[in-house]
């Protein structure tokens, strides 16, 4: 085991209705990939009584593959995985440039097998609660350091993450995003509007197995 990062995350998501035009534009920027496309799977542990969520609290194990190996098998039980906590989100009041992002501390740790990762959860009374995958691919821009830009194609969409202590608001224009854009909504509440919207009983956000295979 061993640590990964201390960081506090900021953050904000970005609807992406168009691929290709989003495509083209990172190119005119000269955006380059720091990391190629990569599959997650990521399953969120509570206490029966939901008690870290009314806390505003995460914690999550991560298991990632490169995407272009062994699609639409499940993720390997003794599979290196990362255990991430997440804080409660920290609003931002007042003219603090900040008060559009999400803002949360973050605490992340790597171990050698998810199987033994998920026993000392189980024996910690917590439980996997929702499960969702992704296909995230990363890149940055030469003329904002210390920003990621993170492309995520999900279930339910795909979107961008822009994270980092500057720079946001100034990549969101460059992609073409106003602050009205801005989404600050974890991944499993996007999941829970789009169930709404399409009158479906929410369950895990998963790809079909079609999906995977392609």
């Amino acid at each position: 085991m061993a640590a990964r990062t201390h960081h506090r995350e900021i953050e904000i998501k970005l609807r992406v209705p168009d691929i290709a035009a989003l495509s083209r534009r990172l190119k005119q920027l000269r955006a380059r990939e720091i990391t190629p496309c990569t599959y997650e799977s990521n399953t969120l542990y509570d206490t029966p009584k939901s008690d870290l969520r009314r806390r505003g609290q995460m914690i999550r194990i991560r298991i990632e593959r490169p995407s272009s190996s062994r699609r639409g098998q499940p993720p390997e039980a003794n599979a290196p995985a990362i255990l991430t906590y997440k804080g409660p989100s920290r609003p931002r009041r007042g003219a603090n440039p900040r008060r559009n992002f999400k803002v949360r501390n973050e605490e992340e740790l790597s171990f050698d097998g998810a199987d033994r990762l998920a026993a000392i959860l189980g024996a910690l009374g917590l439980h996997p609660v929702f499960r969702y995958e992704k296909f995230r691919t990363t890149y940055v821009l030469p003329s904002i350091r210390g920003l990621k830009i993170e492309l995520d194609e999900t279930p339910i969409g795909t979107y961008l993450e822009l994270e980092g202590p500057v720079g946001i608001n100034r990549a969101a224009r460059l992609l073409g995003y106003t602050k009205a854009d801005y989404l600050t909504e974890t991944y499993g509440s996007l999941y829970l509007a789009d169930c709404r919207r399409q009158g479906r009983k929410p369950d895990n956000m998963l790809f079909r197995t079609e999906k995977k295979l392609h």
